[in-house]
């Protein structure tokens, strides 16, 4: 199948790489845009609590205000708060109010903190419904603008913070970090590629052709979004570049060095390119089934944000799969030996490199090597016991001296951190009976008296009078461990059980859904994980032919993803003093590492079963696979990391977190698990590696039934001529 594949796109070229274009033009021109979204509450199933809360206040709240932004005012010279502080403070807000800024209902002056040191106004926006609207941010920008001036004359520094401060802080930040992605990950692949082939031709080669992919598939992602109501937005942008970039560069390196190899064997340009074709095509297709199928896991999360991301990151896999077995073999076939200019070490094979030295190693000694690479990953491994998530993505992911987070510290110098992001406790009745004020007021008592909640504003009824509402404002920042076990572990058992007979009590509001979203997490764990694996299990079982292989490969992959969650929790939390690591980070990380790290399991495997085919020993076969497949997993994997950790570059713990795990994973990957244990543990295994098919036997049977044909020819020869 692939041989002919490859003969077909050496044969034409110009018709592969005319069709890409035109596919590319027709896509990235008809298809809509990706959007942003900010509402986390929109990741989460309807049945959890905090959805329904919220799904109650819409219904007999709908004019409840939102608390969109809070303006924290302050002396400028550290001191306390006079009482003609206060008369500029409200003077301040009703000039804000007056301007009549598109989104801004109302800006309302609130108390000074017990301690004299803060006072607040509270900006009220309408509640987002249409997660792609950034006009909160453009108010939130006018407010800035306008406070300025407003603050002359006065003894008062003031700076905005709340949700749509950060969202706004948040979107520049990104915009900076998704350009020094792009940029960090192309100079990273070109220099690597440069160092590698010393060809610019290779080195720009995929800087060219995954630029027109890129686009492509985004436009194919967009297009998925309208067609199937995926929910997939522009916050996989960075992340959808280092895919693309990383994997179709791995493809495009798995090809050109069985190019090379094959051109150094004496083949010429066109029939080593589809020899290349044919040997890899399969590993490369395999790899692509085993990154695609991870990916499409997703769909079976709770959460949105997964559920849309994995489809939308399986179409980009597909499209560089696709161009990696065709328009990648077309251009670099139409090229022949010029790819390589202006170096001529394709010609020849270097002798007592350190790929065939550690080869050689491996060979002798299988053993050693299996326990050692074994022991170093496990003991990595030890370091995830100190796993802890973080859902404070916003706090812990913006800089520090954004004006929404140094007005955030200066909040909390005089209120309780939760005010920024209030909890909300609705009490509803189920039998349509009044909620009287004396009920709602003792339930009010009781929620004060929980551990962990600073204040509770005074009930609020609905017009019906069925349902009381309550702002709960948390001791500790909205997003912090200790709010969430103050909801997850007091509030809501308090709640639940103090409501009076004939009453439901429910829990929302943002630390609610960081509650909810801790559990389907928790859940998703237990469902993603497995069907990605037994999935990846079976592609590697249909290549193998084997029941045997697939169990230790997978066996190598588990040790990589647990060093890899070890090594990053031990650096963030240990050593960096985090709070604890981005909640999504476990589930990217394993179906990155699994996924990807499968990629090179599966060229190195392929490559041992090509080597005991041609009728080597297991050991010998294991050495000689590490000589040729070391050199291209090894440069595959460091520029993949390379290219991972340039988010490493946005300036933000969100992602340098992303971008540590998974670069670090990566090279866990491909010098460790692939080039060392997957190759030491299939010697040590031998022919049983391949049971029941026992694959690597195939040619070996055939040379030997050629060799006895032979020497019973000699034989007879010998006899007549005798």
């Amino acid at each position: 199948m692939f041989s002919g594949l490859g003969r077909f796109v050496v044969r034409r070229p110009w018709w592969i790489i005319v069709a890409w274009v035109i596919a590319a033009g027709a896509v990235i021109s008809l298809a809509p845009k990706l959007t942003s979204s900010s509402d986390e509450a929109s990741f989460l199933p309807d049945h959890y609590e905090s959805i329904r809360a919220a799904d109650v206040q819409e219904k007999d709240f709908p004019e409840q205000q939102n608390v969109g932004a809070i303006i924290v005012f302050q002396r400028s010279d550290g001191g306390k708060l006079t009482a003609a502080d206060s008369a500029d403070v409200a003077r301040v807000s009703e000039d804000l109010q007056n301007r009549k800024i598109p989104e801004v209902q109302a800006v309302v002056s609130g108390e000074v903190s017990p301690n004299k040191q803060v006072q607040t106004s509270v900006v009220a926006m309408p509640k987002i419904t249409n997660p792609e609207e950034t006009a909160q941010q453009d108010a939130v920008k006018d407010l800035r603008d306008g406070l300025k001036p407003e603050l002359k004359g006065t003894d008062l520094s003031a700076g905005i913070t709340g949700s749509a401060a950060q969202a706004l802080d948040e979107s520049d930040a990104s915009k900076k970090a998704g350009l020094l992605v792009g940029v960090g990950t192309i100079v990273i692949i070109v220099v690597l590629l440069l160092v590698i082939f010393r060809s610019p031709i290779i080195a720009l080669l995929p800087v060219v052709l995954i630029g027109l992919i890129s686009p492509m598939a985004t436009g194919l992602i967009a297009s998925a979004n309208k067609a199937f109501d995926m929910k997939a937005d522009s916050s996989i942008q960075e992340l959808l570049t280092v895919v693309l970039f990383g994997v179709g560069t791995d493809y495009i390196l798995f090809l050109l060095f069985r190019y090379r190899e094959a051109l150094r064997a004496g083949e010429d340009a066109k029939s080593g390119m589809v020899h290349a074709v044919e040997r890899v095509g399969e590993a490369i297709t395999s790899a692509a089934g085993a990154v695609i199928v991870a990916f499409a896991a997703l769909t079976l999360s709770s959460l949105g944000m997964l559920r849309s991301m994995g489809p939308a990151l399986a179409i980009a896999v597909f499209v560089t799969l696709l161009a990696g077995l065709t328009l990648v073999p077309a251009v670099v076939s139409l090229l022949g030996t010029k790819v390589f200019w202006p170096s001529k070490s394709w010609q020849r094979e270097p002798h007592g490199t350190g790929f065939a030295k550690l080869g050689a190693s491996i060979a002798r000694k299988p053993a050693v090597w299996a326990l050692v690479s074994a022991l170093f990953m496990g003991a990595l491994t030890l370091g995830a016991l100190g796993y802890k998530a973080n859902f404070d993505l916003a706090g812990s992911s913006l800089p520090k001296d954004k004006e929404s987070m140094v007005a955030l510290d200066d909040l909390q110098k005089g209120f309780p951190a939760g005010s920024t992001d209030p909890t909300s406790v609705y009490l509803t009745s189920t039998n349509d009976e009044a909620v009287t004020e004396a009920r709602a007021a003792a339930f009010r008592k009781q929620l004060a008296d929980v551990s962990g909640v600073g204040e509770v504003a005074a009930p609020r009824l609905s017009p019906d009078r069925t349902t009381a509402s309550y702002s709960v404002i948390l001791s500790d920042p909205p997003a912090s461990d200790k709010a969430l076990e103050t909801v997850k572990d007091r509030l809501r058992p308090a709640a639940h059980e103090d409501a009076p007979s004939g009453t439901e009590a429910l829990v929302g509001g943002t630390t609610a859904v960081y509650v909810d979203i801790n559990k389907a997490v928790d859940r998703d764990y237990s469902v993603v994980f497995p069907v990605a694996a037994l999935a990846i299990m079976v592609i590697l079982g249909l290549l193998l032919r084997s029941l045997v292989a697939p169990w230790y490969l997978m066996l190598s992959v588990a040790l990589g993803f647990g060093a890899t969650l070890g090594a990053t929790s031990l650096i963030f939390q240990q050593i960096g003093s985090q709070p604890g690591l981005m909640f999504m980070l476990p589930v990217i990380m394993y179906l990155f590492v699994v996924a990807l790290g499968t990629d090179y399991n599966i060229l190195m495997v392929s490559r041992l079963r090509e080597e005991a085919r041609e009728g080597r020993s297991p050991h010998d076969a294991a050495g000689t696979a590490v000589r040729h497949s070391g050199p291209t997993i090894g440069s595959a994997g460091v520029i993949l990391a390379g290219t991972f950790a340039t988010l490493m570059l946005a300036g933000n713990s969100t992602l340098s977190q992303m971008g540590f795990s998974l670069s670090f994973g990566i090279l866990i990957a491909a010098f460790v698990m692939a080039m060392i244990f997957t190759p030491a543990l299939t010697a040590l295994i031998g022919h049983a590696a391949w049971w029941p098919g026992h694959g690597d036997e195939q040619r070996d049977k055939r040379a030997g039934a050629a060799r006895s044909s032979e020497e019973e020819a000699s034989g007879s020869g010998a006899t007549r001529s005798g």
